[in-house]
């Protein structure tokens, strides 16, 4: 057991098979060779708070279903290694600053009559997901999208959450980005704390939710064979994808590297390949790449993915392929697979043009140690009724 409490006072866990033998290790031992949460350093610190499980955190995910489910509950012998690792601890020591930083987190106002469907795409990464995006410790919220379905009009809504937006944990009580509330602790397991968090945040319950890691975003991609992007200019980052202006079908593995993509460039004048098949065009950095332009491109995926739904002739035929993919995500225990099909199913009958596509609003604000994270320039009450969300 790991004696050592986080500085709230309060447990964050991750659960990992204590395995003894060398091999295992060994393994962990490279593991701690890597970079943590993508940070340039390559060790997390040797004062990194080490934290014990609370009786919950041994139980499976009330809200999980399927593989990763089944893989819970074998784990029999885990224990809590950290996830209150460096990089997400936030820091402020003036209790003013800190105040200001948060002051428009919590909703004025509930906002009912919504029905709410919480997306999740977890930066969790598998021996099989694209080599392209490199290995990180852990899970966190990469991906945080609210579709939201007004019951009194039926007006259809995309609400995105930047990752980095500062939050004060409803569990923890510490101040961190949103995306590290998506952690199992003595207050739910991650998808649960994410939701309470985003309650908190928006006013709007969280009715159900699905979630899906990288892994399972290619593969719901590829199941579809391929999804259609266009461009206004050819752009690339480094060699985990090059996209042409204009419109082309990918694969998954470069639909997910073009969402996630914060160093991306644009193709300058012609495309110049020498006589060896090397590019030797110029390339410069796309202006504007940020967790805000990264938003747009998530919301983009999403309804190209419900465009395609319009192709299936049946719903049997969708069900089949849903059923398929079983394995990619994970739903809450009260979307039974069913369901969540005949959702998407009407969908078919939706003009996709006339979903509103929200983005929290944010400005850009750099901690004492040099780290960016986005703070909330207003309550989301007040957002919410500009953009047609309030209670009738």
């Amino acid at each position: 057991r790991c004696p050592v409490t986080t500085p709230s006072g309060r447990p964050l866990c991750e659960r990992e098979f204590q395995d003894t033998s060398a091999a295992a290790a060994k393994q962990r031992a490279a593991r701690d060779s890597t970079h943590w949460q993508g940070q340039s350093s390559s060790r997390a610190p040797a004062d990194a708070p080490r934290v014990a499980c609370s009786p919950r955190e041994q139980r499976t995910p009330s809200l999980q279903r399927g593989r990763r489910a089944a893989a819970a509950r074998k784990g029999s012998k885990a224990r809590c290694e950290l996830l209150a690792t460096w990089p997400w601890i936030i820091k402020i020591v003036d209790d003013d600053t800190a105040q200001e930083l948060i002051k428009f987190t919590v909703a004025d106002t509930s906002l009912e009559n919504f029905t709410t469907y919480l997306i999740i795409g977890s930066d969790e990464r598998t021996a099989n997901s694209s080599a392209s995006r490199g290995y990180v410790d852990g899970q966190r919220a990469d991906v945080i999208i609210l579709g939201i379905i007004n019951e009194a009009n039926s007006d259809k809504y995309l609400l995105s959450i930047p990752r980095d937006l500062l939050v004060r944990n409803s569990c923890t009580k510490a101040i961190e980005r949103i995306n590290s509330t998506f952690s199992k602790n003595d207050c739910g397991n991650g998808a649960e704390n994410l939701a309470a968090n985003i309650q908190i945040l928006t006013g709007l319950t969280i009715n159900h939710f699905a979630s899906f890691n990288f892994e399972g975003f290619e593969n719901i991609i590829d199941s579809f064979g391929g999804i259609e992007i266009c461009v206004d200019k050819t752009q690339r980052e480094g060699f985990s994808f090059e996209l042409q202006k204009g419109c082309q079908s990918v694969e998954g593995s470069t639909a997910l590297n073009w969402v996630v993509s914060r160093n991306t460039e644009v193709l300058v004048g012609e495309k110049l390949v020498d006589k060896d098949g090397n590019d030797i065009s110029e390339w410069e950095k796309m202006e504007g790449v940020s967790d805000l332009s990264r938003n747009d491109r998530q919301q983009y995926i999403i309804l190209q993915l419900l465009e395609e739904i319009k192709n299936f002739s049946s719903l049997g035929e969708l069900s089949t392929l849903i059923n398929t993919l079983e394995d990619a995500f994970v739903i809450d225990e009260n979307l039974s697979l069913n369901n969540a099909v005949n959702i998407l199913w009407n969908f078919r009958e939706s003009n996709l043009s006339d979903i509103n596509k929200l983005s929290i609003p944010v400005k850009p604000y750099e901690l004492d140690d040099g780290r960016q994270v986005l703070i909330i320039t207003e309550n989301f009450t007040d957002y919410a009724e500009l953009k047609g969300l309030k209670n009738s």
